[in-house]
C-alpha cells in the first residue's frame, strides 16, 4: 500500500505544531503502533504463493539459458536473454498491457487444460527476421502487422522457444505445447474470462542492439493440476533425480556426439608489420614458419588436438594424423 509523502511545507507546519503543544506527540506515538491494515481486492485474489512464484522464476531460468544459447548460435550474433518478472495479474490487466499490433502465438499444451500465450515484442520480431534473412539484426522498420513470410518465420521462432519451454518444465510437468493460432491484436486473443488470474512470464531480450521483451502468459486454470509441485522442494529434488537417470546421460552423450565443431589444419605462420601488409600484391610470396618435412598442427575449435602430415586422398587434399598435442596431458583442454 502506498504512503503519503509530506511536502516540505507540511513538514515545517508539522514541526511548529508539535513546538506549540497543539499536537499531542503520545497521540502520534500511539497512532504509529496500531495494527496497520492491509488493503485486498477480493475481486482479484492471490492465486499464487511467493513459493510458486519463486519456483516459476527458477523455472523459466532454465528457459531462458535454454533460448539464448539456441539463439546465439543460429543467429551468430550477441544475445541476452534474462527473466525480468514473473507477476500474477488479471487476464483483462494483461491484454491492456500489450501493444497493437504484437505477435502473439495461442498454444495447447496437453495433457493440461486451456491455452497459454506467448507474445514477442515487434521490435525483437523484425531483429530476429532481419537477422535471419542475412541483415544486421536492427529493427528500422515502422511498427505493422507481419507480413505471410515474416509470420512464417515467427512460428518457426515461437515453435523452437516452446520446444525449450517444454524442456525447462519437464521436472515438473510433462506437456506437449503445439501453437493454435497466430494474432497481431491483442483484443482477439480471449482465452479464459477478463477476471481471471493469470501469471505473467516477462522475459528481458536482447538481440544485438535492439532490446525488447517476450511475455508468457500462463492461467490459472491451466497450473491447477499441478500447483502442488510448483514448490522449490519438489523442482530441486525432481532435478538432483533427473540428473542421475541413465537415459538422460545417454541423451546428453547423443548430443555431445551429434556436436559439429570445425578442424582447421594450420600451414604455418608469419609475422609482418601493417606497412608489409597493405603493399602486399597480387604474385607476392610469403615464407611460413614451417618447412616441408615439419608436421602441421591440427586444431579442433580453437585447440591444438593434433599433428599431421599433408597429402591426397584420391583427388582431394587430405591429411594424415601422426601423433596427439601432449598426450595424456589434461591440461590441454583448460
Amino acid at each position: 500500500m502506498a504512503e503519503d509523502v509530506l511536502s516540505q511545507s507540511e513538514i515545517d507546519k508539522l514541526l511548529s505544531a508539535l513546538s506549540e503543544g497543539s499536537v499531542d506527540t503520545e497521540e502520534l506515538k500511539n497512532e504509529e503502533s496500531q495494527k496497520k491494515v492491509k488493503a485486498y481486492d477480493f475481486k482479484r485474489p492471490d492465486k499464487f504463493s511467493k513459493d510458486q512464484i519463486r519456483t516459476l522464476y527458477m523455472l523459466h531460468e532454465s528457459f531462458a539459458r535454454l533460448l539464448n544459447t539456441y539463439l546465439s548460435t543460429h543467429l551468430r550474433t550477441m544475445v541476452s536473454i534474462d527473466v525480468a518478472s514473473v507477476e500474477q495479474l488479471t487476464y483483462q490487466e494483461f491484454v491492456q498491457s500489450l501493444a497493437n499490433p504484437s505477435v502473439i502465438s495461442i498454444l495447447a499444451v496437453p495433457p493440461l487444460k486451456g491455452n497459454i500465450i506467448v507474445e514477442v515484442n515487434t521490435e525483437i520480431a523484425f531483429a530476429f527476421i532481419d537477422r535471419v534473412f542475412g541483415g544486421a539484426g536492427k529493427s528500422g522498420v515502422k511498427v505493422r502487422v507481419l507480413t505471410e513470410i515474416e509470420e512464417a518465420v515467427m512460428k518457426r521462432f515461437v515453435e523452437t522457444a516452446v520446444g525449450h519451454l517444454k524442456e525447462a518444465w519437464s521436472n515438473v510437468v510433462e506437456f506437449f505445447p503445439t501453437i493454435e493460432a497466430t494474432e497481431s491484436n491483442p483484443q482477439f486473443t480471449q482465452i479464459v474470462p477478463p477476471s481471471d488470474m493469470v501469471v505473467i512470464i516477462t522475459v528481458q531480450m536482447k538481440l544485438g542492439d535492439v532490446e525488447g521483451m517476450m511475455n508468457i502468459c500462463i492461467p490459472y486454470l491451466v497450473l491447477e493440476p499441478i500447483m502442488s509441485k510448483l514448490t522449490t522442494t519438489f523442482w530441486v529434488a525432481a532435478s538432483a533425480a533427473k540428473d542421475n537417470n541413465p537415459q538422460q546421460v545417454e541423451l546428453l552423450q547423443r548430443k555431445i556426439e551429434r556436436t559439429e565443431v570445425p578442424v582447421v589444419v594450420e600451414m604455418g605462420r608469419i609475422d609482418i608489420s601493417i606497412r608489409e601488409f597493405l603493399t602486399l600484391g597480387f604474385g607476392d610470396v610469403l615464407q611460413l614458419d614451417t618447412k616441408v618435412d615439419d608436421s602441421l598442427v591440427c586444431r579442433v575449435g580453437t585447440r591444438p588436438k593434433f599433428y599431421c602430415r599433408p597429402g591426397t586422398s584420391g583427388k582431394r587434399m587430405a591429411v594424415q594424423i601422426t601423433r596427439v598435442v601432449n598426450e595424456g596431458d589434461e591440461s590441454t583442454d583448460e
